[in-house]
């Protein structure tokens, strides 16, 4: 965990020069999983050294997978196949990981021994009554809390089937767990979405040699084939680069570079967002690296104006709300916020967390039940408190850059969850940024 418990921040310098954030969460995670499972050594470079990452990577350790660590963010995975698991009877602790439970589930559901996932205050409020029911009618069975939260109790040696399933509500964790369960399941898993969401999941089978066909908002697999070890090489973090790419572009006169970043076009709607509201941001060196598209994003500042966000861009920018709303607080207008229900059940309620804190910040803001009305203003000085939560924190120290006092962002240490270093790394590109 980060040292830091509180940040202050205030307004700083231009935002200026070539960063590189850390590599993507979304692929470090599967990475590990696909390594664990395939016959064969993996190598993982780029791979992010957060405490998300880590705690999957921990559990496998503990179903008897060897996972060496040569030096900071690379991973040598010796994969034990996709049966050679042990089971343990401690608990396996997730920490904050959505992603590392859900998949996880996933995986589990078709092993040959009980399993119980455990995770953090925080993540055991999550529900996952979402990914359970797929589970269990593929012939899981799944015990939970009330309400379907934390801790998963996986009952071993069910035998599998696969299903068609088309989900409610569009979601790449939940799609991620049935395929990795379709592994394991007699006959073809097909998952339909009702918007496309990110296919991290499905590229990486592919690239472990899986066969599976996939399209937007469709995939299918079969199983009994087998998992091949084979190198991954980590893009940048899209999420991580999204506070910058917003800061970048509310602080007059910066001008920054944002090195090899994923550009997963079911990743990059802030992306589009951003552009529609006026914001410069010029793709550069676009290329693939390990299956993944990939270019450098050159931001300047630009006045921002208000837009409408909502329907099929939503899935694409999920996690970069947080960040949304600070640029839509320093844009002139009013920006509409629809079709994000599914923020109210991310790290903290992400819409009712980022309207308290910009309302203190001298932002009007609107709460609706899947969204909201924020109108662009000048934002004051004060205290918020990011309630645990990460990106939250990460978007307020950028706010904070075009702020008139200080500000005093509470509850930071899970920070480190997905972005270790953010703290050195902000100040390097001209942040004013100090623990508290």
């Amino acid at each position: 965990m980060s040292a830091a418990q509180d940040w202050v921040a205030r307004r700083g310098q231009p935002l200026r020069g070539s960063l590189r954030v850390p590599g993507d969460k979304s692929v470090s995670h599967r990475a590990v999983m696909l390594g664990a499972l395939a016959e064969g050594t993996t190598r993982i470079s780029g791979f992010l050294e957060g405490e998300d990452t880590r705690a999957t990577a921990r559990v496998f350790e503990q179903l008897g997978v060897r996972i060496e660590t040569p030096s900071a963010s690379e991973r040598i995975v010796h994969g034990v196949g996709l049966h050679g698991l042990k089971g343990n009877t401690a608990p396996l602790d997730c920490g904050n990981a959505g992603t590392g439970m859900r998949l996880l589930a996933g995986v589990l559901a078709g092993q040959a021994f009980d399993s119980v996932l455990v995770g953090d205050a925080s993540l055991s409020k999550r529900p996952m009554r979402r990914v359970t029911e797929p589970l269990e009618q593929m012939g899981a069975r799944i015990g939970s809390e009330a309400g379907g939260l934390p801790p998963l109790r996986l009952a071993g040696g069910r035998a599998l089937h696969g299903i068609d399933y088309t989900l409610p509500v569009a979601s790449a964790q939940v799609k991620s767990a049935l395929l990795l369960a379709g592994l394991y399941a007699h006959g073809d898993t097909v998952v339909r979405e009702p918007h496309p969401t990110r296919d991290y999941t499905e590229r990486m089978l592919a690239a472990f040699g899986w066969p599976i066909e996939f399209s937007p908002g469709f995939a299918r697999i079969e199983g009994g084939h087998r998992l091949r070890a084979t190198d991954v090489q980590v893009p940048a973090d899209f999420s991580s680069a999204a506070f910058f790419l917003v800061a970048a572009s509310i602080v007059p006169g910066s001008e920054l570079r944002l090195q090899a970043v994923g550009m997963n076009p079911r990743r990059t709607g802030l992306l589009t967002a951003l552009r529609a509201m006026g914001a410069d941001i010029t793709e550069l060196d676009r290329r693939e690296q390990g299956g993944e598209p990939v270019a450098d994003l050159l931001v300047r500042h630009a006045p921002l104006h208000g837009i409408e966000v909502g329907g099929e861009l939503v899935p694409d920018m999920i996690d970069e709300f947080p960040a949304l709303f600070v640029a839509a607080a320093c844009a002139q207008g009013d920006t509409v916020i629809r079709d994000a229900a599914e923020l109210r059940v991310k790290e903290s309620d992400r819409i009712a967390t980022m309207a308290q804190g910009l309302r203190t910040l001298g932002i009007a803001i609107e709460e609706t039940a899947d969204g909201a009305v924020i109108s662009g203003g000048r934002l004051r000085g004060g205290a918020v408190d990011s309630h645990g939560d990460h990106r939250i924190a990460m978007s307020f120290a950028m706010a904070a850059q075009r702020a008139e006092g200080e500000v005093r962002i509470g509850d930071v240490a899970n920070v480190a969850t997905s972005f270790p270093g953010f703290e050195s790394l902000a100040r390097q590109a001209g942040l004013q940024l100090d623990a508290a």
